[in-house]
């Protein structure tokens, strides 16, 4: 400090910290992502002095003494965050060209005491003012601890400007300390888009975009909801709408995440500079990147920036981006960078509740700040359609549905459970008439695909029947679900309609994840949306005969599935709904008929009293969330409450695999993505439990009625623990722990 010279870290000035922060500021301009001149203007006021107040005595010679090895803590006693001193420094004149001086000043003044989360800058002010006189003392400063202005710095927490201040600031501040870029532009979505219709054009010459995509493209700049059937190309229409800005592909699944992410990067990006222009974005996004052959890519600056919201183009999980409801510290960044983004829904339908309010909630405020919204399904219950008009702006002339009098599938009704006989009755006659007999059997749990699955693999033969539910280990589930794509192609190689036989049994997993084409299916009813999401694998294409009934709906289920019970969780009132609207639609059903039963039966008015409307408005409080009111891992959106496990007898049968696996992951003399890669050979053995189930038991294990395993370490601080139970070819089975049980066994 001799020379004049404060630093901000120890070996980097303010001066040099502000000038990377300006650098990005400057790119954030560059890329349109801040057009409004004044708050371009509050926002470089804000960078330039968000630090000022690390020139305190204190923790510059902290920062000296870190410059030569020597760390030493900040401590409260003599110290004060230095964002609420920074505070003090800001000069209200500096805003005297602004059109309203005194609301400009606090926006930013709000920015800074606030771009850290060092405790409530008020409640500190407040409780230390005697040392914060003593480390300002000699310094030119404005007094801010005033009740009247603390009650003014406090109101600019709602104040959708300053919001987006504190946002812009978060973005250049935490790229410019990182080290990273803030943002990659998307320059180059539009010419993709144009390559992939010229791509269909060499196999058709007349070859075009369709009447959705065409609809989509035109209307970038405002909130659309597309409603089109299955095969419409809503993949290409959603990135037509994206256009050349910044853009979310929102999807329910994981899997249908990563499938979306491989057929962007091949078919629309052709595998160029994805680092820069495609990430994906879920819970395992890294794990799912060492899995993949990016040639020269590093694997761990590709996730970070990903992490940080930097690359243009992401398919993200409900969970990674719409947190923010919760307001907690910092959630204006999230905010700020949805503002200036275009953010696609996939099959909104599919969110439960609870979910559904959260997402509601965030779009609601992601368009007040200018983000725009594209709302993509393939059915759009009106009672759903509905809550978003009542939170978010859309034009009358911005909302269509896409469907025509195409015929599909042929229905036939049946007013029972659904049962093994009958499938194998149906299976038998076609491999003896030598029909085509691809069946998909969708049920709603997985107890009961397990059952069929034993009752048929008995009769059928174990060559034939084949199942696939969440709860398998990953690297079963993985290879089974390769092999219902490759089982469920509507073309063999020689583009002829495939003809093999066979039987799959799953659950709603099928629904939105996997792109399977059968020639029939069998399934329980859970309610219609969901039947017409299960119809969409089964005659995909179109190209199949309807002459005869080739799917097969059972309307009676367990009744203690049924809300209104105390395990029931399909709703009562959509189901009851569902089975009156198929006694209209019992018989060949066009795509047109589909949408016209779903508006017809799932009319606000018809769900009024549900449990789904219940819960869903059980939620109001979100709206009211406080800033900062909760800590940033306090809300948990993605209400998943469950356990990651090995099953124990998979623990049994693959041990020493394990055991050397586990060594090799906290093995600190091994580089970080040697590491990593062990730790994912664990987790290919894992699945994830109920988590209600998960506690039961480990009651049962603290009373001698279970196993007890050690966790399997997966590195310092993660392990990963081992779960007593039955696994077979039918996957994971639930224990009731009665009687005091052995180690499972592989069956």
């Amino acid at each position: 400090m001799k020379d004049g010279t404060f630093w901000a870290k120890p070996d980097e000035t303010i001066d040099e910290h502000v000038k990377k922060l300006l650098t990005e500021l400057e790119r954030m301009r560059a890329y349109g992502y801040i057009q409004d001149d004044e708050l371009y203007r509050l926002e470089k006021i804000a960078c330039i002095h968000h630090d000022d107040g690390k020139i305190n005595p204190e923790m510059q010679n902290r920062l000296e003494k870190a410059k030569y090895g020597h760390r030493v803590m900040f401590n409260p006693e003599k110290e004060i965050p230095h964002n609420i001193l920074s505070g003090f420094f800001l000069n209200p004149d500096e805003f005297n060209e602004f059109e309203d001086p005194k609301l400009a000043y606090y926006r930013v003044l709000f920015a800074i005491l606030y771009h850290h989360d060092y405790g409530d800058p008020i409640e500190i002010m407040e409780e230390n003012k005697d040392l914060i006189h003593s480390l300002l003392e000699g310094f030119c400063i404005n007094d801010i601890n005033k009740r009247s202005m603390r009650n003014r710095i406090q109101k600019m927490a709602t104040d959708p400007v300053a919001i987006k201040v504190k946002g812009f600031l978060h973005l250049c501040d935490y790229s410019a300390s990182g080290g990273y870029i803030s943002e990659y532009q998307n320059d180059f979505l539009d010419i993709s888009m144009e390559n992939v219709r010229m791509m269909w054009r060499r196999h058709d010459p007349d070859a075009d975009w369709n009447e959705l995509q065409m609809f989509c493209g035109e209307r970038q700049n405002e909130n659309v909801i597309a409603v089109a059937q299955t095969g419409m190309g809503k993949t290409e229409a959603g990135f037509r709408w994206i256009g050349n800005h910044k853009g979310y592909f929102i999807l329910p699944v994981r899997t249908a995440i990563n499938a979306m992410y491989d057929r962007v990067k091949e078919t629309i990006l052709l595998n160029q500079d994805l680092d820069t222009r495609l990430a994906v974005l879920h819970s395992e996004s890294l794990e799912y990147y060492s899995k993949q052959s990016e040639g020269n890519i590093d694997l761990l600056e590709y996730e970070s920036r990903g992490k940080h919201l930097s690359i243009p183009l992401s398919i993200s999980t409900l969970d990674q981006l719409f947190d923010f409801v919760f307001k907690y510290q910092t959630y204006e960044l999230k905010l700020t960078t949805l503002s200036f983004s275009r953010i696609v829904i996939d099959e909104i339908q599919m969110y439960d509740p609870e979910l559904l309010r959260y997402l509601i909630a965030g779009l609601k405020q992601i368009v007040s700040m200018g983000g725009k919204v594209a709302i993509m399904t393939a059915t759009l219950p009106p009672f759903i359609k509905d809550l978003l008009l009542e939170n978010i702006p859309f034009q009358k002339e911005n909302i269509a549905t896409f469907v025509n009098n195409s015929i599909r599938h042929h229905l036939e009704i049946r007013d029972r459970k659904i049962n093994a006989e009958e499938i194998e009755g149906f299976y038998r006659k076609n491999c003896e008439s030598g029909e085509s007999g691809k069946i998909l059997v969708v049920c709603n749990t997985i107890r009961k695909a397990q059952e069929l699955y034993e009752e048929l693999k008995e009769n059928v033969g174990e060559q034939d029947v084949h199942i696939l539910h969440s709860r398998f280990i990953r690297r079963e589930r993985a290879i089974l679900e390769k092999e219902i794509l490759d089982f469920g192609k509507t073309y063999d190689e020689d583009r002829k309609i495939d003809h093999r036989s066979g039987v799959w049994i799953s659950t709603s997993l099928v629904e939105a994840s996997l792109d399977i084409d059968f020639d029939y299916l069998f399934t329980e009813l859970y309610e219609l949306s969901s039947l017409f999401q299960r119809l969409g694998r089964c005659n995909r294409k179109g190209v199949k005969s309807t002459e005869k009934p080739n799917c097969f709906v059972y309307t009676q289920i367990n009744a203690e599935h049924l809300t209104g019970t105390p395990h029931g969780f399909i709703d009562r009132t959509l189901f009851e709904l569902s089975k009156s609207a198929l006694r209209e639609a019992d018989g060949i059903i066009s795509e047109a008929q589909k949408i016209e039963l779903i508006n017809k039966y799932f009319t606000t008015e018809n769900v009024r009293a549900s449990e789904y409307m219940k819960q869903y408005n059980d939620i109001p409080w979100i709206d009211e969330v406080h800033p900062y009111q909760f800590e940033r891992n306090e809300g948990n959106l993605r209400n998943i409450l469950s356990e990651t496990v090995i099953p124990s007898p998979i623990y049994e049968k693959y041990r020493q695999e394990i055991e050397i696996a586990a060594e090799n992951a906290v093995d600190m003399t091994r580089n970080y993505m040697e590491r990593l890669k062990e730790k994912e050979k664990i987790m290919q053995y894992t699945l994830s439990v109920p988590y209600w189930y998960w506690s039961k038991y480990q009651s049962a294990a603290r009373q001698g009625k279970a196993c007890s395993y050690a966790p399997v370490k997966l590195g310092r601080r993660e392990q990963v623990p081992v779960l007593e139970c039955e696994y077979d070819k039918a996957g994971f089975h639930q224990m009731n722990f009665q009687d005091q049980t052995g180690i499972g066994v592989i069956l």
